[in-house]
């Protein structure tokens, strides 16, 4: 018997410096196009994917092996573990009576929630509803202010793609957060004595309730595409800023498709008529998820912005901050640069609008959970945010132009 584990010790000393592959695979691709072999040919210069080709992808003629790591091996075991999770929470709420900031919500408890907040904080919280969604879901603001009218102010939205929940979980928890902190936070509060913030938690009401009563990984919004058989737009390549252009889709299949004109999608033309109409905002700042990235314009093209440098070093110095608390690291730099090109967004058409602090955030993680980011990551994840918010909001206050 000595001589057996003498055995196995002696295997794992074999093995202890030796790369092993568990959960690998290897697939095979076979081209049809030559379109389709430049584009596995540009994958294939991607470093950062980490993916290994055995075969290269050389002509239609041949096969493209890749060899590669599978992050999640069974989608479906962790979105069953995800709704377990979120049956057992709304058990506990109904029975303490409380809202649980680290757990993920259905459509309905986040904006009864927002009745609440509202409720509790009078004088300094008001819910304005700026439109209906495709499918006449109210689409609501929240208004942080201590008076005054049209008064600078800081735009943030939350869930715009609608799978991506730490987002819109994130935006409840720093909702709630200004709410409470407000007059006790002296950098807060002298922020909310010069500048309002808007924040609009469920940019797409309808791509969320979807999420949680048919398809947990929809992405766009639910309107009906005449023609075809796909319904939803892209929120997020719907915007008047190089529409159509590169990293948009014209399928209304894709998840990337871009609607059939610049603000068609009326979840965007509620956005943009509140913001045109207002014509007082110094920055939008919009929350996505995952990649943890820290993003400026341009996304539709990768020539520099005019103010590249300041939006550049703010954002670096806000990453700085989000860093310090639990060591997650950012990335910083423009869309196209940094992720990938993508017409049609948010903040670039902010930007051209002349709201100079632009920024998306990607949020946690890399990819190891993606849009199925444990609810126990949803508190770490808002707070080491806030601490970039904050200083971008700071920044803002700091610097009028």
């Amino acid at each position: 018997m000595r001589g057996f584990w003498l055995l196995l010790v002696l295997v794992a000393a074999a093995y202890a410096d030796e790369r092993l592959f568990i959960g690998d695979q290897v697939i095979r691709v076979n081209a049809e196009t030559e379109e389709q072999i430049q584009l596995l040919q540009a994958l294939e210069t991607q470093e950062e994917w980490e993916m290994d080709f055995w075969l290269h992808p050389v002509s239609t003629d041949l096969p493209v092996d890749i060899h590669y790591s599978v992050l999640i091996n069974n989608l479906q075991d962790l979105l069953d573990e995800e709704r377990a999770e979120m049956q057992e929470n709304q058990m506990n709420e109904r029975s303490t009576k409380s809202f649980n900031f680290g757990a993920y919500h259905r459509l309905e408890t986040i904006y009864s929630w927002m009745d609440t907040l509202v409720a509790q904080y009078p004088n300094l919280v008001s819910k304005q509803q700026i439109g209906k969604s495709y499918e006449n879901r109210p689409m609501y603001v929240l208004k942080f202010s201590t008076g005054g009218n049209n008064r600078p102010a800081i735009w943030i939205d939350t869930g715009i793609h609608s799978r991506e929940w730490v987002s819109q979980a994130t935006g409840v928890w720093t909702a709630n957060k200004i709410a409470t902190d407000y007059g006790t936070d002296a950098s807060l509060t002298s922020l909310l004595n010069t500048m309002d913030i808007y924040m609009l938690l469920l940019a797409n009401p309808d791509g969320y309730a979807y999420t949680h009563s048919n398809d947990r990984m929809w992405r766009k919004t639910r309107a009906v595409n005449p023609g075809s058989s796909c319904r939803g737009v892209d929120p997020n390549r719907n915007w008047d800023a190089g529409f159509g252009g590169p990293g948009a889709s014209r399928n209304p299949c894709s998840d990337s498709y871009h609607g059939p004109s610049a603000h068609s999608a009326i979840e965007v033309k509620n956005v943009v008529n509140l913001i045109k109409s207002h014509g007082n905002f110094k920055s939008f700042i919009s929350v996505h998820a995952y990649s943890q990235l820290l993003m400026y314009p341009y996304g539709y093209t990768c020539g520099s912005v005019p103010h590249k440098s300041e939006l550049d070093a703010v954002g670096r110095a806000a990453v700085q901050k989000l860093t310090s608390l639990y060591g997650t690291r950012y990335k910083v730099g423009s869309i196209c640069n940094i992720i990938y090109q993508a017409s049609g967004g948010s903040i670039d058409w902010s930007y051209n609008m002349g709201i100079k602090y632009s920024y998306a955030f990607e949020l946690r993680d890399t990819g190891r959970y993606g849009f199925i980011l444990p609810a126990n990551q949803i508190i770490p994840t808002a707070t080491e945010t806030w601490l970039a918010l904050k200083h971008l909001m700071e920044y803002v206050r700091d610097h009028p132009y």
